[in-house]
């Protein structure tokens, strides 16, 4: 079943919970997202993009996962 960006806002959200958080798309497969969070400070961008898919819980995993594609903006706040 596909995710909604609500959903994905959600569980970026229990991770992230004073983040900057934009979830876009429609179909519920291909989706973006622009997590900007303290955080993040001193992280280089794939262990930002780490902390992002944890958040997830797997919902990107494996043939069966609900969430196909994730075009991912991570930053610190400035």
């Amino acid at each position: 079943m596909p995710m909604q960006a609500h959903e994905i806002e959600e569980l970026l959200r229990e991770s992230f919970p004073d983040a900057e958080i934009q979830v876009a798309g429609t179909d519920g497969v291909h989706m973006s997202a622009m997590v900007v969070d303290e955080s993040f400070r001193g992280k280089n961008r794939v262990q930002q993009q780490r902390a992002v898919y944890a958040a997830l819980k797997g919902k990107m995993d494996g043939p069966d996962g609900e969430l196909h594609a994730l075009a991912l903006t991570t930053k610190a706040p400035e």
